[in-house]
């Protein structure tokens, strides 16, 4: 079968195109015809460690597809059904997925929406409603808002009834994000939001903050935070890996910072973080409520025109490839 595989350089990804057998099904998997899988950024940067330099691994991370055969002890899926969830590899012809992570397509969806909902969701699931504790009325900041992670962690807040200020470098796309329940858009890139989140919030900051974009903003997220207020660090786009922390702030303020990944999480962790998922988020997205945003949508020999357009930053949302047997 034909899959895309990423080479690790020490400052870039490269993707190469392989013919690959096809996998069987080990225990509690499911061998899924892949339909569409989504672009995560985080996957294609070096320099977040998620591959070693001079190594390859399967490229995709998240995808929906058509199940084929359930392995041994698989039990609640049957063949035909149409699945999404987080998966190793998703970028090929077929893919394994982790029963315990298989999500039930809702029947609103289409293959593309289905794709990128998988890793995007749960990620947001975590940092809004695992550790981030986000509650109607409250604030939420989102640094980045343009990403796939901020357009769902902005539906999803709206979801919840919490507020929502989002920054972004484009004042086209903060406007475009009004449609989806944006409060307050800033138009910035660099860490000189502080006063602006204090003026839009009454003086108090926000209660949960996610920073997309990395150490460059930091210091000014813990500037903007409120009492008790919490920071999720979920990805660092700028390159920068170090901050300054306001110990004074973080003590005085009895702040929470906290990281969001799957990187040495273990099979039963993400497992449960999908739990949570379905049981908080995926009735919303089956209802309508929140719909996926999809920036545009690539066939499978265009992954690497994919892959550069979302490096070039230009995307609003979601960046979905359809996979040859769609």
């Amino acid at each position: 079968m034909q899959s895309y595989w990423i080479q690790v350089g020490a400052n870039q990804t490269t993707l190469e195109r392989r013919e690959v057998p096809q996998p069987e099904p080990g225990p509690g998997q499911l061998l899924v015809r892949m339909h569409a899988a989504g672009l995560n950024r985080g996957e294609f940067i070096a320099g977040h460690g998620l591959t070693k330099a001079g190594t390859a691994k399967p490229a995709g991370g998240e995808g929906a597809g058509e199940l084929v055969k359930l392995g041994a002890g698989v039990t609640g899926f049957a063949a035909g059904q149409r699945v999404m969830g987080r998966c190793p590899g998703a970028f090929a012809e077929y893919a394994l997925m982790d029963a315990r992570e298989a999500v039930a397509v809702p029947a609103r969806l289409s293959w593309e929406e289905a794709a990128s909902i998988p890793l995007t969701f749960m990620v947001v699931h975590d940092m809004l409603i695992a550790q981030g504790r986000l509650a109607a009325g409250e604030w939420l900041l989102v640094t980045g808002i343009s990403s796939g992670v901020g357009v769902a962690a902005l539906q999803t807040a709206k979801a919840l009834g919490a507020n929502v200020i989002g920054t972004s470098g484009s004042a086209d796309k903060l406007a475009r994000l009004k449609a989806a329940g944006l409060d307050v858009g800033l138009c910035t890139r660099a860490g000189d939001f502080c006063d602006a989140v204090m003026q839009a919030t009454g003086g108090k900051g926000a209660n949960l903050i996610v920073n997309n974009v990395g150490g460059s903003v930091f210091a000014e997220c813990v500037r903007a935070l409120a009492f008790q207020g919490r920071l999720a660090t979920v990805g660092y786009l700028d390159g920068v890996l170090k901050a300054e922390i306001d110990i004074e702030a973080l003590h005085a303020k009895r702040l929470v910072l906290f990281g969001v990944s799957n990187k040495l999480r273990s099979a039963e962790q993400r497992a449960e973080s999908a739990r949570g998922f379905i049981a908080d988020i995926l009735p919303a997205i089956a209802d309508g409520r929140i719909r996926p945003m999809l920036d545009r949508t690539y066939s499978f020999d265009e992954l690497p025109a994919a892959k550069a357009y979302m490096e070039s930053n230009a995307q609003l949302g979601k960046i979905v490839v359809r996979m040859p047997n769609a």
